[in-house]
């Protein structure tokens, strides 16, 4: 009886193998990664993915990924989606567009900046990995799940779009699988604001774990602009001093550490980063971009951040959005030196305050800056004017002071005798009264101003884009004929000649009036906005210093001659220059 039920469980097992093998055709075994979704919406698996980084249809840069982890087997998504999905937030600022695949930003548009094609400026490199808001905890396989799965998007309409309103907009992403992974994710938008705030939770076997904030490759201006445009920086603010960090300063030190009151990364006129939040390790990491084959340059150099706070400060603050002087006050009065001014900040700040004044009555910001122009010109007229009449007291006076050079030529400089010279050159100063140093003091009072308002020019968002007239359609970028390069190197030209050159030898006149071809070819480069205030401050200029020699006449040279001259004028008369025999 044993024996015959050993038999039948035998040919039972044998049935059911011959059965799997020769009739039932194999399952294949379900792929790690979740499946992506397609253009028609097909379904997306809420399961985890190898990696942290590349979502279905974008590239992960080198440099950006996050280390590699292990297979992640798919966990069943307790709370989430099975469509991918985006949504989208409108105010009167910007247009952001969030996607649910790892409740991140991918989108960040600015309705009042445009671009080259004359569209809302994209400050989201959204084909690119990691997008802002990426989350890195030390558990791999834990990011891998958040930053791959489809969250459950809460206060949000189920068609994936969200039209603006007159109050603030949040958004609520959840997600929670089988494995233990758990995530909530908050965002909230201020209507009149460049600023998101945002929260984020993250539990792991439900136990809590920091969570470190990724910010992919950052704001870099797709305008052509100048060469001397500020490219893509870190930016750390702490104490009231801005710290600008270039792709070389992070190769050498890539991680900071401090209690920063803003870090990120800001170019020329945008600026992504995160304000107030405490204690905080904040790195930077290089990423070059690839421009299509022929592009001058070939590359986009940008930063990506990472930011780890060393505290629970529950939400951060993240500003996105210009580097407007009065945007920037708004938020807080330190952040404008987030604009760099350069080492003129004193008196940049109020000219680009007195440019945009103008503005507001001249509604062109090239008329605006000549305008300005005019009445910084105005204003400094009694120290040009101060600089030309003494100027001309040194050319008129330059006879006698070569007279008093040859007597003294063949001295060495250590000779005691020689200061014999500079005695008689003071005394002679002392009668003429003439200043040989107010011909210089007015220059070096007005070549301040001139620098801080060339710093004005070239970060001055307000001329991004905007045109003058004619050939000149963008203030913030150099000329695209030349001309204003060319009216420069005219007007410096004239003005030259015009200029009184006391005590200078013929070869260093020949090389001042050289000078302006070497300032055009320096400078041809320059934004179009600051070229064209180089150019009317010349030309005005060399109206102020015709006006002046009008009034002051011409000049009245005495020539002086030499004293072996007298001597033989003075013994024709009978007299010499010995005792005279009385």
């Amino acid at each position: 009886m044993e024996r015959r039920v050993l038999i039948a469980i035998f040919l039972c097992f044998l049935v059911l193998y011959l059965w799997q093998a020769l009739v039932v055709k194999p399952v294949p075994k379900p792929a790690v990664a979740a499946t992506p979704a397609t253009a028609s919406g097909t379904p997306i698996a809420g399961a985890a993915a190898p990696s942290d980084t590349a979502a279905p249809g974008q590239t992960a840069l080198p440099g950006t990924e996050a280390p590699p982890v292990a297979e992640v087997p798919a966990a069943a998504a307790l709370v989430g989606e099975t469509l991918e999905r985006d949504i989208r937030v409108e105010t009167p600022n910007i247009i952001a567009v969030f996607t649910n695949r790892g409740a991140r930003l991918k989108s960040w548009k600015l309705k009042r900046y445009l671009d080259k094609q004359k569209q809302p400026q994209e400050l989201v490199e959204s084909e690119l990995e990691p997008l802002p808001f990426t989350l890195r905890t030390a558990d791999d396989h834990a990011n891998a799940i958040l930053n791959r799965a489809l969250y459950t998007v809460r206060d949000a309409p189920s068609d994936g779009t969200s039209s603006s309103s007159p109050g603030p907009t949040d958004l609520r992403f959840e997600y929670r699988d089988s494995a233990g992974v758990q995530a909530v994710k908050e965002f909230h938008l201020e209507p009149s604001s460049y600023i998101l705030t945002f929260r984020a939770n993250v539990n792991v076997a439900d136990r809590t774990v920091p969570a470190s904030i990724v910010w992919g490759p950052a704001v870099g201006d797709h305008l052509e602009t100048s060469s001397l445009i500020q490219v893509s920086q870190g930016l750390l603010i702490e104490g009231g001093k801005p710290t600008r960090l270039t792709a070389k300063d992070v190769a050498a030190q890539a991680t900071h550490e401090g209690n920063f009151r803003l870090a990120g990364v800001n170019d020329n006129y945008f600026m992504v980063a995160a304000i107030d939040q405490g204690p905080s390790k904040v790195t930077f990491q290089p990423v070059s971009i690839p421009l299509p084959a022929g592009a001058k340059p070939a590359t986009r150099e940008l930063l990506s951040f990472t930011l780890a706070p060393q505290q629970d400060s529950g939400t951060l603050k993240f500003f996105i959005g210009p580097k407007d002087l009065d945007v920037l006050k708004g938020v807080d009065p330190e952040f404008v030196t987030a604009i760099n001014f350069g080492r003129f900040a004193l008196i940049t700040v109020p000219l680009l305050q007195s440019l945009k004044w103008v503005h507001g009555y001249i509604g062109n910001w090239g008329w605006s800056i000549v305008i300005l122009t005019i009445i910084i010109n105005l204003v400094m007229a009694p120290l040009r004017h101060k600089q030309v009449v003494s100027m001309r007291k040194m050319q008129e006076i330059q006879p006698e002071v070569k007279a008093i050079q040859d007597r003294y030529s063949k001295l060495k400089a250590t000779d005691p005798a020689k200061q014999k010279m500079n005695q008689e050159m003071m005394a002679l100063y002392r009668e003429k009264k003439v200043n040989p140093a107010a011909g210089c003091v007015p220059m070096l009072l007005t070549l301040p101003i001139m620098i801080a308002m060339w710093a004005v020019l070239q970060v001055a968002i307000e001329l991004r884009g905007a045109p003058w007239f004619g050939w000149i359609r963008d203030l913030s970028a150099p000329d695209p004929l030349y001309i204003l390069p060319i009216l420069m190197v005219i007007s410096q030209f004239l003005q030259q000649r015009m200029t009184p050159m006391a005590g200078a030898d013929p070869a260093q006149q020949k090389m001042m009036m050289f000078m302006p071809l070497v300032m055009g070819f320096i400078f041809f480069s320059l934004p179009a906005g600051a070229l064209l205030y180089y150019v009317a401050g010349t030309v005005i200029g060399i109206g102020q210093q015709y006006v002046t020699t009008r009034i002051i006449g011409p000049p009245h040279v005495r020539t002086v001659r030499p004293p072996a001259e007298r001597r033989v004028k003075r013994a024709g008369n009978g007299k010499s220059d010995g005792a005279s025999g009385n």
